[in-house]
């Protein structure tokens, strides 16, 4: 394959396994390969664990809000209803949640995080911690920090989009 030249110009035949500079300049490409490559090595980091990612985000999720239906947490993580169902169904089975009828209305769901759940996280996160530290070698400390802050701001911009109304996480985004 030969890089598209401008008229006039010639190139010599890329080098395999070289992104072109056209290509680089496309924020939408580094985008999808910066995170195909992340989530290839965080998801090697979570099957020798027997999880997927969205195992660990919805253990990480009621971690921070506590006890939820399965309808409130596919809401909020944009999961589809049955894929939701069954990856609570293999935490449940793995002892990481507990699932119970809400009293009040018994056709809610309850999940919630147990002991050994806890216990399974602060793992991950650790796994998840090297995996990053080994994704973002290549920056400083300040520059992982900015990155963090500016991939938040985002992702809270495309949570406000769809979601509607321009009230969600309004907080949580840095001025």
């Amino acid at each position: 394959m030969r890089q598209q030249s401008s008229p006039g110009t010639a190139h010599e035949p890329l080098t395999a396994g070289v992104t072109p500079p056209s290509v680089l300049d496309l924020d939408a490409y580094l985008m999808y390969a910066t995170g195909k490559a992340a989530r290839r090595r965080l998801t090697d980091a979570l099957t020798a664990h027997g999880l997927r990612l969205w195992h660990l985000t919805i253990m990480a999720m009621l971690d921070d809000a506590g006890r939820l239906s399965k309808g409130e947490l596919a809401s909020r993580l944009d999961m589809n209803q049955s894929d939701l169902t069954r990856t609570v169904t293999d935490l449940d089975a793995a002892g990481y949640v507990d699932c119970a009828r809400d009293p009040s209305d018994r056709r809610r769901i309850e999940v919630a995080l147990t002991p050994a759940g806890r216990r399974a996280l602060a793992r991950l996160n650790t796994d998840v911690s090297a995996t990053e530290a080994d994704l973002l070698a290549p920056l400083t400390h300040e520059e992982r920090d900015r990155f963090s802050s500016l991939l938040r701001r985002v992702h809270t911009h495309l949570e406000r989009e769809r979601s509607g109304n321009g009230l969600a996480a309004t907080a949580a985004e840095p001025g």
